[in-house]
């Protein structure tokens, strides 16, 4: 006895393989078809049966529409039958997506976030007087504070007014200021603080969610 195997090494490469090899070799016999009309109701017929093999795209918007190109493509584009929808092109698929543009936001001082960009042109928007400068400087204290968390180390104000100035372009100009920011023992002890509170009320509502057990 003689059994006619066939072995996936043997097999031609299937397109999609989500549908399975059986859908392929239904798409395969279409084409074979002599008469458009038959093919056109065989298309029909197996696009219904890859709706039902994949159930989850009938909650996409126009998953018949996906469903057809994806017989076209399985076909390699040879299937001549009509489509209720424009009929994809292989110069289509290959085509490759637009390059994605890094941001333009970036800034060589990373550390204190896409926020403080806008703090900063919020501050230049704002008319000359004791509020601008208020803001200013709460804005240059927390740069400091967050230079902080990224170099767990002390920070000269010359440098958070020497940033402060380009990130505002020139406009924000600090650098012979008298006027000092807060101590840099403080805003640590200010974030230490902050962060034992925390945990304090984390551990407090675990203890009360065991008790309640």
């Amino acid at each position: 006895m003689t059994f006619d195997l066939e072995y996936n090494s043997e097999r031609p490469i299937m397109i999609i393989p989500e549908y399975g090899r059986h859908v392929q070799k239904l798409i395969d016999h279409c084409m074979t078809l002599e008469t458009k009309e038959e093919r056109n109701i065989m298309a029909r017929a197996i696009v219904d049966v890859m709706g039902n093999l994949q159930p989850h795209l009938r909650d996409v918007p126009d998953f018949k529409h996906k469903l057809w190109d994806q017989l076209f493509i399985m076909s390699d584009f040879m299937l001549d039958a009509d489509s209720p929808y424009p009929t994809p092109s292989k110069e289509e698929l290959q085509e490759k997506p637009e390059p994605l543009a890094y941001p333009k936001s970036a800034s060589k001082y990373r550390y204190y976030g896409t926020n403080m960009q806008t703090m900063i042109d919020v501050a230049l928007s704002w008319e000359e007087g004791d509020l601008k400068e208020a803001l200013i400087f709460t804005i240059a204290n927390h740069m400091k504070k967050c230079y902080l968390n990224w170099n767990k180390d002390t920070v000269d104000d010359a440098i958070i007014f020497n940033h402060l100035y380009d990130l505002s372009g020139g406009k924000i100009d600090l650098r012979d200021s008298k006027e000092e920011l807060s101590d840099t023992k403080e805003l640590m002890k200010k974030r230490n603080t902050q962060g034992q509170n925390t945990s304090k009320n984390s551990k407090k509502q675990s203890f009360t969610k065991n008790r309640k057990r």
